[in-house]
């Protein structure tokens, strides 16, 4: 059983949670034209990422939190490409884009090493 993970208490998912209010932060001064565009997606996919840790902990086995876990840390690989083509674009200078991807790095290490906690050893 996984409910001894309540996501509240969980590192990775305030991290999460500090990325994707970082990302509405950084896109919001994004053009009105991408509002439908990356802006959507940059958004989706940082909101995926606590979601999904959040969901994953309220499942019943430990080989379906570590699914949820992966299907977060596949949308944190998914964000850190959109920021990029973000600041690639001009929407995003290297600064910002150096400090996300910072928080980013670090949530993806701890995702990585969280879910491979969850594994027994053998």
């Amino acid at each position: 059983m996984v409910s001894r993970h309540h996501f509240r208490e969980l590192k990775i998912w305030h991290k999460a949670m500090l990325i994707t209010k970082l990302t509405y932060q950084c896109s919001a001064a994004f053009p009105s034209d991408e509002r439908f565009g990356l802006t959507s997606q940059i958004r989706r996919a940082a909101v995926s990422i606590p979601s999904n840790i959040a969901e994953g902990s309220g499942r019943g086995s430990v080989k379906d939190f570590s699914q949820f876990l992966s299907i977060a840390t596949g949308s944190a690989y998914e964000l850190e490409t959109q920021l990029i083509l973000a600041a690639e674009f001009g929407y995003l200078d290297e600064t910002r884009l150096q400090s996300v991807l910072d928080e980013l790095a670090e949530l993806q290490r701890m995702l990585y090493g969280f879910q491979k906690s969850l594994q027994p050893e053998n």
